[in-house]
C-alpha cells in the first residue's frame, strides 16, 4: 500500500477548488479543500499537510493572515505554503507573503504542470523525511551486530560464563534496538 499525504487546498471560489483537484488528483494524494482561512488554520491543527496551496485574497481572514496563524502552531510550524493569487505580483505582496511563511508564489492564471510538480516536491520531502536518519542508523546498528557476533565467536569470550552472559544480554539489547528502529523506519518511511 502506497503512503499518501494531505495537501490542505485554500480558496474562498469553489471553482477554483475544483480546479486545483483536477491538477493534482494524478498524484493519488489526500486532497482536503477549505473555503477560508479559519477553516485552513482549523484543519492544520487537526492534521498533518506536505503541502498549503493558499490563496491571498479572501473574504474575512486573507492569505497573509492565515499563513502568520498556521506558523504560530508547532504542529504546523514547518508546513510549506505556497500562496496562490489572482492580484498581481506587487513585490511588496510577494514579501509580505515570505515574510508569513510562504515557500513559493504563483500568480493566477499558473501552468498546472509547473503547480503540480512543485506540490510533488512537497509530498515527496514530506513522505521521505526521516529515511536518511533510519538509514543511517540502521547501517551502523549493523556494524554493531557483525563486531557482536564476532566478539561471541572470540576463544576468550567462549571460555569466560560471565563474558558469554554479557554478550548474551548484549545482543538482546542490540536486537531491542533493531526491532525499535525497524518500527520507527516503517512509521516515518
Amino acid at each position: 500500500m502506497s503512503r499518501q499525504a494531505r495537501i490542505l487546498l485554500v480558496d474562498d471560489r469553489p471553482e477554483n477548488l475544483v480546479a486545483l483537484e483536477a491538477i493534482l488528483s494524478s498524484l493519488n494524494q489526500i486532497l482536503v479543500p477549505v473555503r477560508s482561512g479559519e477553516q485552513a488554520v482549523q484543519a492544520v491543527r487537526a492534521d498533518e499537510y506536505a503541502v498549503v496551496l493558499l490563496d491571498i485574497m479572501m473574504p474575512g481572514m486573507d492569505g497573509f493572515e492565515t499563513a502568520t496563524q498556521i506558523k504560530r502552531h508547532a504542529r504546523s510550524r514547518d508546513v510549506p505554503i505556497i500562496f496562490l493569487t489572482a492580484a498581481s505580483m506587487q513585490p511588496e505582496q510577494a514579501f509580505r507573503g515570505y515574510s508569513a511563511g510562504a515557500v513559493d508564489y504563483l500568480a493566477k492564471p499558473f501552468d498546472p504542470w509547473v503547480l503540480k510538480a512543485k506540490v510533488s516536491v512537497f509530498v515527496d520531502l514530506h513522505l521521505n523525511r526521516g529515511e536518511p536518519v533510519v538509514d543511517h542508523l540502521s547501517a551502523g546498528l549493523g556494524a554493531v551486530e557483525e563486531t557482536l557476533a564476532l566478539l561471541r565467536k572470540l576463544p576468550a569470550v567462549l571460555r569466560d560464563a560471565e563474558a558469554v552472559e554479557t554478550a548474551a544480554e548484549l545482543a538482546g539489547r542490540v536486537g531491542r534496538l533493531r526491532d525499535a528502529l525497524e518500527a520507527f523506519g516503517g512509521a516515518a518511511g
